[in-house]
């Protein structure tokens, strides 16, 4: 099988993808290509960019949408937090074995 090609568009002061297995950086890369199961449900798609992928202009890296609201903290919140926190396998490492190539 041919390998697939695929452009996504970066922030351009986003970090370079870590190694895979390695903690995330917040590139943005997994997102960019694929909406995780959860951002299927939030996104109505399977492909393409998520919709609940944001830009940190502060943190310089990309951040879910889902995790990114700030505000009061509550119990329900922290609930929230921790659900989608599994969800989308925060903390396991960078799961993107696609190759990145940036433009030179």
């Amino acid at each position: 099988m041919p390998p697939s090609h695929q452009v996504i568009h970066i922030h351009p002061e986003a970090p370079p993808k870590p190694p895979l297995g390695e903690p995330c950086n917040g590139c943005g890369v997994c997102c960019l290509a694929e909406p995780c199961p959860v951002g299927m449900l939030i996104s109505r798609k399977r492909r393409g960019a998520c919709e609940a992928l944001v830009w940190s202009d502060p943190d310089g890296r990309y951040l879910c949408g889902l995790l990114a609201t700030r505000g009061p903290s509550s119990g329900w919140r922290r609930v929230w937090r921790a659900w989608v926190r599994r969800l989308i396998s925060s903390g396991s490492g960078c799961d993107a074995s696609m190759v990145v190539e940036r433009p030179r």
